[in-house]
């Protein structure tokens, strides 16, 4: 079986998994990122050290790759174009300019019939005035572009909090407002979209932040099956509706009653689905390569329950503890500075059989 080649714009930790998957699977993999010997970088065949938009780079994968696809959402939307004029580029750049947007996001899901929370477009001082005044003083003023692990947000509790120069304070750059939502806990639903328009998905995860970062993901979550099914059909409607090829995480709110409200999509895999490693046959990277290496979609039924916990900053340090369970998946991400904040690794307990 000739190996075919798979071209990982990124090269962090997911661009890492991704490449470990890949090499079981017999698939060479080559990183396109500008720091040299990046995680990814350690684990695939090759890294073009180069910016993500540089154009002679650009040329260069698209030539040694079958098919290329990316780690993170914000893979400027120009290069994988120009990228997929020349080869397979999966997830479809129209994924990344919808997830690169929040507006845009928000107004996407809308019209595949998904709720969000309410929210209001702010492209000034006074339109932010004007929105908190509609949401009475409270929500949550995001930029609508780049904004990940809390980073670029600022919270409105009451109409106590002042909002004088937070426009400015923000970069005075396009900004969304999201209205508060009355939410019991929060969901993630991790699927995948083959060519042939096959869609599998994993069940969803319950997960608690810190600091706006994810701290754990638990399966099964608390969750009724109805409640399951629907956010299962919710993730469908939008791998179809994107024409979408790999793995998309899905993040909902859970409503007392288990209605759903989307919050936000990531076109990749995603944290949240760290757990599939541990707890089923074939992971949410090795899904990811199935469906853009053109192989049938695997089974994501799951074997055991279980609780995945991100190791961030000086977490690393508790590692030693960790490696003395006998219960416990360990994965560590080949960084060699902990920073505060920064995803070193993670963890997966599995707590019993499903």
């Amino acid at each position: 079986m000739t190996a075919k080649t798979i071209g990982i714009i990124g090269g962090g930790q997911l661009g890492r998994m991704l490449a470990m998957a890949a090499a079981r699977l017999n698939f060479r993999t080559i990183i396109l990122e500008p720091q040299a010997d990046c995680p990814a970088a350690q684990a695939a065949n090759r890294q073009i050290v180069a910016a993500y938009d540089d154009p002679a780079a650009l040329a260069e994968l698209a030539k040694s790759c079958d098919v290329v696809t990316y780690e993170f959402e914000n893979v400027p939307v120009s290069a994988a174009e120009a990228l997929a004029r020349d080869v397979p580029v999966y997830p479809p750049p129209k994924a990344l300019e919808v997830a690169q947007d929040r507006l845009v996001e928000k107004r996407f899901i809308n019209e595949c019939s998904i709720p969000t929370a309410r929210f209001h477009a702010v492209d000034s001082q006074s339109e932010l005035d004007t929105a908190l005044k509609d949401f009475g003083g409270q929500g949550v003023l995001k930029t609508r572009r780049l904004g990940y692990d809390g980073k670029g947000q600022k919270v409105f509790r009451s109409a106590a909090d002042s909002a004088e120069g937070v426009y400015a304070g923000l970069g005075g750059v396009p900004l969304i407002l999201e209205s508060f939502v009355a939410f019991e806990r929060e969901i993630s639903v991790i699927a995948a979209r083959a060519a042939n328009g096959t869609v599998v998905a994993f069940d969803p995860a319950e997960n608690v932040h810190r600091n706006g970062i994810l701290h754990t993901s638990t399966v099964p979550a608390s969750i009724s099956e109805a409640t399951a099914a629907a956010a299962h059909r919710a993730a469908e409607a939008i791998l179809t509706s994107l024409g979408y090829v790999g793995v998309i995480g899905i993040e909902f709110f859970v409503l007392a009653d288990g209605n759903l409200i989307a919050n936000e999509m990531a076109p990749r895999v995603h944290n949240s689905g760290h757990w599939t490693e541990a707890a089923c046959v074939v992971s949410q990277f090795e899904q990811h390569i199935r469906a853009v290496g053109g192989l049938p979609l695997g089974n994501a039924n799951r074997h055991s329950e279980c609780v995945m916990q991100n190791l961030i900053g000086d977490d690393i340090l508790s590692l030693p503890e960790w490696l003395k369970r006998r219960d416990t998946f360990v994965h560590l991400y080949g960084k060699t500075e902990s920073r505060p904040g920064r995803k070193m690794g993670h963890v997966t307990v599995l707590t019993g059989k499903a």
